[in-house]
C-alpha cells in the first residue's frame, strides 16, 4: 500500500493553485515587480494625465515666473509662470506612446525577419541577412531628423514608425543567430519528422526558447525610442509647442535654467532615467522567468531565504582526505 501510494503521489499533477503560481512566478522577482510598478505609474500618468494635471501646461502666470517648488506649484514654474508638474504629466503621454509603439513595431519586424532568416536556408536566408546588415549600418538619428524635418507637424505615430524602422536590425541579427542554433536541435528535428506544419514548429517549438531575446529586443527598442524622441525634442526637431520631457529640457536650456533653476530640468531628466531603469529591471525579471536555469536558481535562493539561510551557507566545502604520515624510508 505504501509503495502504491507513493507511486500515485509521484504521478499526481500539481494542484491548480500551484500551476497558477508557477505561471506568475515572474511577479516574485523584486526587480520585475519594481519595474512593473514604475512602468504602470507612468502608463497611468500618460492615460489620465489631462484629467489629473493641476494646471493647463500652456497657461501663463507672469506673477509666478521662475518660482521654486511651493504648495501652489509642486515642481515650480518656468520663465513664463507655467506649471512644470503639469508639463511633466501631459508630456508623459507622447513619451510612452512613441516608446511602446516603436518597441512593438520594431520587435515585430525583428521577429519576422530574424526568425525567417534563421530558419530558412540558401538565398532566402542570405537576402534577409543582407537586409538586416543594411539597416544595421544606416545612421538612425540623422535619418530620423531628415524625415521629420519634411513635415511641419509630424505626428507621434510617424515618429514611432521611423524609430521602429531604424531600430529593428540589431534584434533581428541576434534572433537569426539563435534560430540557426535551434533549427538543428533534436526537438525541432523530431517535430519536422512528425510532419508538423511550419507555423507550429516556429510558434510552439522555437518561439518559447527565443522569448528572452525577444524581450531584450523589445526593452532595448523602447529605451532607444524614448531617448531618441526626447533628443529630437531637445534639439528642436519636433514641434516645441507639443509637450514631452524633451521639450521641457529644450525650454530649460534655451532660457539658461542650468544649473540654478533645477526644478525646471531635473524632474524631466529623472522621469527619463526612471523609465529606462524600469525597463531594465523588467528585462531582468523576464530573463529569469523564461530561462529555466535562472528560474531554478532564483527559486532555490528564495526557498533558502524563507528558511533563514543564504546561498553561501548552503555551499558544502569539500576538503581532501588526510593522507596520514609519510611512510618511513627504509635504510
Amino acid at each position: 500500500m505504501t509503495a502504491a501510494t507513493g507511486t500515485i503521489e509521484e504521478v499526481t499533477p500539481p494542484p491548480r493553485s500551484q500551476r497558477l503560481s508557477d505561471n506568475f512566478s515572474m511577479l516574485r522577482n523584486p526587480k520585475a515587480v519594481v519595474g512593473l510598478c514604475i512602468l504602470g505609474f507612468f502608463t497611468l500618468l500618460a492615460i489620465f494625465g489631462p484629467w489629473i494635471a493641476p494646471y493647463d501646461p500652456n497657461a501663463i502666470d507672469l506673477e509666478a515666473r521662475n518660482s521654486p517648488p511651493s504648495p501652489e506649484h509642486w515642481l515650480g514654474t518656468t520663465h513664463m509662470g507655467q506649471d512644470v508638474l503639469s508639463q511633466i504629466i501631459i508630456g508623459s503621454r507622447d513619451v510612452m506612446f512613441v516608446g511602446f509603439l516603436a518597441g512593438f513595431l520594431g520587435t515585430l519586424l525583428a521577429v519576422l525577419i530574424g526568425v525567417s532568416a534563421g530558419y530558412l536556408r540558401g538565398a532566402g536566408s542570405e537576402s534577409l541577412s543582407a537586409l538586416s546588415n543594411v539597416f544595421l549600418v544606416i545612421p538612425g538619428l540623422p535619418l530620423i531628423i531628415i524625415i521629420t524635418s519634411q513635415f511641419d507637424d509630424p505626428s507621434m505615430a510617424l515618429i514611432a514608425f521611423v524609430l521602429a524602422l531604424t531600430g529593428w536590425a540589431w534584434g533581428a541579427r541576434v534572433l537569426r543567430a539563435q534560430t540557426m542554433s535551434l533549427r538543428s536541435r533534436d526537438f525541432v528535428l523530431a517535430a519536422r519528422a512528425n510532419g508538423e506544419p511550419l507555423w507550429r514548429i516556429i510558434a510552439v517549438e522555437m518561439m518559447p526558447n527565443l522569448m528572452a531575446v525577444i524581450a531584450s529586443s523589445f526593452v532595448g527598442t523602447v529605451t532607444a525610442a524614448i531617448l531618441t524622441q526626447t533628443t529630437l525634442a531637445f534639439v528642436g526637431i519636433t514641434p516645441i509647442d507639443r509637450w514631452n520631457w524633451g521639450t521641457i529640457l529644450f525650454w530649460a536650456q534655451s532660457q539658461n535654467a542650468f544649473p540654478d533653476r533645477w526644478w525646471w530640468y531635473l524632474p524631466a531628466g529623472l522621469c527619463i532615467a526612471l523609465v529606462g531603469m524600469a525597463l531594465a529591471l523588467l528585462n531582468f525579471g523576464i530573463d529569469e522567468y523564461v530561462n529555466p536555469r535562472l528560474r531554478s536558481a532564483g527559486k532555490r535562493a528564495r526557498d533558502l531565504k524563507k528558511k533563514g539561510m543564504s546561498v553561501a551557507s548552503d555551499v558544502t566545502t569539500v576538503r581532501p582526505l588526510d593522507p596520514g604520515p609519510p611512510p618511513a624510508s627504509s635504510a
